[in-house]
């Protein structure tokens, strides 16, 4: 088990009717407030009422910034930032998914970039020492952007999409029922970007950190059985509950307690895909995870005891080693399959016409090379083909 150093400065207030809090929270920060959301689902559910009486009764000032897309691009955040500096915002409030408040994020340590070009922010920006403050109030479990400090930005002028490290919300407020009217597509895709969150350090050459295992087999069991609940009873608050607090965790640091670090393959490869081709990023997360287990496990033998754990302690198999490292691979994919993911990149209207570029730039200066198994672009280009 690996040394490791870890600080969430985020106030996390959980449960239905946690919106009591909002006005609180947002009063030590000032008055004149940024109110980020996306396509208007919000308004559709009666949030975005709820919110704006709020704000109104306490006596803040509203700017809206709206419109922030499911993979948000650099056109919002330099929207954003336009309108934090118009109006000399003190606070932003994020209301949605993570792609809201992952832009928010970016918005927030924009308003103090000294730069002229926010896309090259987003490219350097790692732990910015000044944001704007931030509170969210979560309305999708998916990304975690609630419990950690990173945000992904996407550029469809290069066909880029970049992760970095920004700024924590200070305060997140996270309601079940606000994911009640998910729909069934988007709860499994946010489900499988949960687990996909939990893979990325699970699995790990370091093989002791009990603590950390532990946890990311149970997140990776509770979200199954809880999404399927989800999917048949949208309104199940249990369910709804316990995706939540999965999603949270499960990008917080917390599952990855004295691990060694990977690189992230499966998102690495998955935002080259949302790149070029905007697809929703737990799809292309879900579709990429199963190719990448059979390759490296083809290629790297001493992978198989990693496997033949997940197999054993999550799926609930028992068996020959090696078959069974495979088997809990397959029983992924079908759990995938039972949750109305599609499972290949055809499906979603994707060729290999881009895959040599994509490889090459998920890979830049061989940054996949200490992952689980170490990928090479030729790798890569293997995995993208084998999802079609």
């Amino acid at each position: 088990m690996l040394s490791f150093k870890h600080d969430i400065p985020t106030k996390l207030y959980f449960g239905e009717g946690q919106i009591k809090r909002l006005a609180k929270s947002l009063e030590p920060f000032g008055k004149n407030v940024l109110l980020a959301y996306g396509g208007g689902s919000i308004k559709k559910t009666g949030l975005y009422d709820e919110v704006i009486k709020i704000l109104k009764e306490n006596n803040f000032n509203i700017t809206e910034c709206d419109g922030i897309e499911p993979n948000p691009r650099i056109t919002s955040v330099k929207r954003g930032v336009k309108l934090c500096k118009e109006n000399n915002i003190d606070v932003i409030l994020a209301v949605g998914g993570g792609s809201t408040i992952d832009c928010a994020k970016a918005i927030a340590v924009g308003y103090y970039y000294e730069g002229d070009d926010l896309w090259e922010m987003v490219k350097t920006s790692f732990r910015r020492a000044k944001a704007l403050p931030l509170v969210d109030i979560l309305t999708l479990s998916a990304t975690g952007s609630e419990f950690d400090a990173g945000g992904v930005i996407s550029n469809l002028d290069t066909n880029e999409k970049l992760g970095a490290v920004y700024t924590y919300p200070a305060v997140s407020i996270c309601d079940p029922t606000y994911t009640y009217t998910v729909s069934p597509y988007q709860t499994a895709a946010g489900s499988a970007d949960i687990m996909s969150h939990i893979f990325e350090v699970y699995f790990s050459r370091t093989m002791d950190s009990d603590l950390a295992d532990g946890i990311a087999e149970t997140i990776l069991k509770s979200v199954m059985k809880n999404c399927k609940i989800a999917l048949k009873d949208p309104t199940n608050y249990s369910a709804r509950a316990n995706l939540m607090a999965n999603s949270s965790v499960a990008c917080s640091g917390i599952p990855e307690y004295g691990k060694q670090e990977t690189g992230w393959p499966c998102h690495a490869m998955e935002h080259e895909l949302s790149a070029y081709y905007d697809i929703t990023h737990g799809v292309g997360l879900a579709i990429l995870t199963v190719r990448w287990m059979r390759h490296i496990l083809n290629k790297d033998a001493s992978a198989t005891e990693r496997f033949v754990k997940f197999a054993k302690n999550v799926m609930g198999l028992s068996g020959d080693d090696r078959a069974l490292a495979f088997a809990g691979i397959d029983a992924l994919e079908n759990y995938f399959k039972e949750t109305g993911i599609p499972m290949t990149l055809t499906e979603l209207g994707i060729d290999d016409k881009h895959f040599v570029a994509m490889a090459e730039h998920a890979n830049i200066g061989g940054y996949l090379k200490d992952a689980f198994v170490a990928l090479t672009n030729e790798d890569i280009v293997e995995i993208y083909k084998a999802c079609l």
